[in-house]
């Protein structure tokens, strides 16, 4: 059967006046992301508005649907018919699973692939190109491409916090446009259990929810706790992964063991290791200590479990997890000891090996593959298990060296739970810097693996934990565009890797993305201005195009002055500054005010940590003014240092103050986690000056603070006064980690 549609224009974003000239001039070669294997440009362009859309079978009308959706959500007009068409058609001649062709000539446009994947990118590509001919007419283009590596993928935690299925099927859908092929699925945890199973019914009735930690696991008004969490029923379940499979993308699900399985004992306390095993969910981020138990009650269990997860999930592969499992609830359990002797194995490193190697022969047994994270390389693991490499590159190398197929998802790089710039306006997560720029110069093939072992590594994979990202505004900053430079590594040949240019395709797809309503993370394109020793300095984290500067109060644009250099603090400046790249604004534009105050108030975003152990953005339990504030420090040690800071005429100081629940189960490390004593029951935050252990030149009480939930104000007077610079070290006494007391900023009264 044959199917032809009409598009009569394209995009408000496409649209034009209607030629009237013979030989328009040939439009500029579309930007495209990712980058395709060969482009070669070809003589004139292909008029879009109007053109005729021909497919036949079943994959090409689903390559041609998506092409037309695509258009449609960004703001097609009707329908209607000219001459030009564009085609999807089937050929066999093309070589690999996900490969295409597409041919741009002036009257046609032919998308060419032997599978329906390969139809699907081209129209994915094919989009990208329509969105680009802002004079409604592409550029006449050769493109034969396919993907370096067949496994791009992309994980979402949605234990810590669950995100709805409408939210899962956009992400899908997003994954899709940038050609990424595998969602890693992480739905169970010590927090949460995200998946029903109907043999087991109080995994989710008792799994699925928790009480959160601190202010937010009460209900204001009545005081009485909350009941946090969710589960994504089996019709849920099941129309996300129809949804994905018509997006070519493969869904893994994870479910964890034998550790991180707090919510699993909790449900079932019969697959403990321990007497006394947890009775609900944690709230608490970190490594619990809570394992199953390696017997036949939890065999069986996890068997049937997989059953029904296998049924849900027609993918290969089923992940298992097998990181962070800490063995001291199996060297205090006699009969687990017994079971390591009985067994001939060595320690319990080695039983954890013989335990996912039982998972692993069930799953071979019907017809899946276990993958896990590089963990499970401590044991006997069946021959065709995948290794997923988070500890750095060290489990892929492993892996690859002993004949395991391989996925590069190394922390903290690939680990989207970083921020991606120093400001303050980015969303909470880990205190690494895993900037734009910085991820796009990933190296996806190790120097030190031979020819032979590099054909293990299937491909790469971010990966999104979701401790502290509540909100899926906060998950989609997180992940884009990031992911987008993911999917180029994991598409386009290394040796065309070049920043500059990528960083115009990149604004280019970001614009694509403003057309179909998608967000992104903005704060990296917007200039970031610092005062110190007597300048304002202003720069760009993205490292993308260049700044324009004013300092009379007006509107940057782009016939502003270029920023070149430091701008010099007069006490009055007026600082308005704004990215552009190619003459197109980046971001918003960002104003600051500097008057004589400003050298003596600073934000603790803007300090030194006085150690980097453990270094969090973390989202306030409670409102200050009906926002929860973003806080900074270094959970391991909450210290903060401003250099050379002008004491002269200081006569107080004010401190903003906030504090979070201390919800992180770090082991053996908490040992290491001290204080000063307090003075008072609620303690004190201590200024010092010329380092931590310098002379004390203010106390401030925290009793004020402690009554309240958000970010208080406090202040003390210096009882002697200080003269010239100094640098000032703020930290806390009191006698345990809990609150974890936080400072927001620090001004010095004159």
């Amino acid at each position: 059967m044959r199917v032809t549609l009409r598009i009569a224009a394209v995009l408000a974003l496409f649209a034009g006046p209607a030629a009237v000239v013979a030989a328009p001039p040939a439009p500029a070669p579309a930007l495209l992301l990712p980058l395709p294997a060969s482009m070669i440009t070809g003589e004139g362009s292909f008029p879009l508005r109007g053109a005729s859309l021909v497919a036949k079978d079943a994959g090409e009308r689903a390559a041609a649907d998506r092409f037309v959706a695509l258009l449609d959500r960004s703001g097609a007009a009707k329908l209607g018919g000219s001459a030009a068409t564009i085609r999807f058609q089937r050929d066999t001649s093309i070589d690999g699973e996900e490969a295409y062709r597409l041919e741009v000539t002036p009257s046609t446009v032919t998308v060419r692939a032997s599978t329906d994947a390969g139809l699907f990118y081209g129209a994915e590509t094919l989009f990208q190109l329509a969105a680009s001919a802002s004079d409604g007419r592409i550029a006449a283009v050769t493109i034969d491409d396919k993907p370096a590596f067949a496994w791009r993928g992309m994980m979402l935690d949605s234990v810590r916090h669950f995100q709805p299925p409408a939210y899962i099927e956009q992400l899908l859908d997003r994954m899709a446009t940038e050609k990424l092929n595998v969602f890693h699925w992480h739905l169970t945890d010590d927090q949460g259990w995200r998946i029903p199973i109907d043999r087991y019914p109080r995994l989710i009735a008792v799994g699925a929810w928790r009480t959160p930690a601190g202010a937010e696991g009460r209900d204001p008004k009545t005081g009485k706790p909350v009941r946090y969490g969710g589960f994504y029923t089996k019709d849920e379940i099941r129309r996300i992964v129809a949804y994905a499979a018509a997006r070519h993308i493969t869904i893994v699900p994870e479910i964890e063991m034998p550790g991180h399985a707090t919510a699993m004992v909790a449900a079932y306390p019969e697959l403990s290791s321990t007497p006394t095993p947890p009775t609900v969910p944690s709230s608490d981020w970190g490594v619990l200590p809570n394992l199953l138990n390696p017997n036949d009650t939890t065999f069986t269990f996890v068997d049937h479990v997989l059953d029904e997860v296998m049924a849900l999930f027609p993918g290969q592969y089923i992940h298992v997890g097998g990181d962070e499992a800490p063995k001291d609830q199996w060297k205090a359990n006699p009969r687990i000891q017994a079971q390591i002797k009985a067994l001939g194995l060595k320690d319990e490193d080695a039983l954890q090996g013989w335990f996912t190697a039982c998972i692993g022969d069930y799953l071979q047994k019907h017809g899946r593959r276990l993958i896990g994270w590089d963990e499970i390389l401590g044991g006997g693991v069946p021959a065709d298990a995948t290794v997923m490499s988070w500890r750095g590159m060290d489990g892929a190398l492993k892996a690859a060296h002993l004949g395991h197929d391989t996925v590069l998802a190394p922390a903290p790089m690939l680990y989207l739970d970083n921020r991606q710039s120093d400001s303050p306006d980015e969303p909470p997560g880990r205190g690494d810097i895993e900037g734009w720029r910085k991820l796009y110069g990933f190296e996806t093939a190790p120097p030190s693996l031979s020819v032979d072992e590099r054909r293990h590594i299937l491909g790469l994979q971010v990966n999104l934990w979701t401790e502290h990202l509540g909100t899926t505004d906060f998950v989609d900053r997180m992940i884009w565009p990031r992911a987008a430079i993911l999917a180029e590594l994991g598409w386009s040949p290394s040796a065309q890797r070049d920043w500059s240019p990528f960083a115009r395709r990149l604004k280019t797809e970001m614009a694509r993305w403003q057309a179909l309503g998608w967000s992104y993370d903005r704060t990296p394109l917007e200039p970031e201005a610092k005062l110190d020793s007597g300048t304002i300095t202003l720069s760009q984290p993205a490292e993308m195009g260049e700044i324009h500067v004013t300092t009379d109060g007006s509107e940057p644009t782009v016939r502003s002055p270029l920023y070149t250099a430091p701008i010099t603090f007069t006490g009055t400046n007026r600082v308005a500054a704004q990215s552009f790249l190619d003459g197109a604004p980046l971001g918003l534009p960002r104003r600051w005010t500097f008057d004589d105050a400003s050298p003596f108030t600073r934000a603790a975003t803007a300090m030194q940590l006085c150690s980097n152990k453990l270094p969090l953005r973390i989202q306030d339990d409670g409102a200050t003014n009906g926002v929860r504030r973003i806080l900074w420090g270094d959970v391991m040690q909450a210290c903060w240092i401003w250099p050379k800071a002008k004491l002269d005429g200081v006569r107080s100081i004010v401190a903003d103050v906030g504090s979070v629940p201390f919800n992180f189960a770090l082991g053996a490390d908490l040992a290491s986690v001290t204080f000063r004593a307090p003075t008072t029951a609620a303690g004190e935050l201590e200024v010092r000056r010329d380092g931590c252990d310098g002379p004390r030149i203010a106390v401030i009480p925290l009793a004020p603070a402690a009554r309240s939930t958000g970010v208080t104000r406090l202040s003390a007077p210096l009882p002697v006064a200080v003269q010239g610079e100094h640098d000032l070290c703020m930290t806390f006494t009191q006698r345990t980690p809990n609150p974890l007391w936080l400072l927001d900023r620090l001004t010095l009264n004159r």
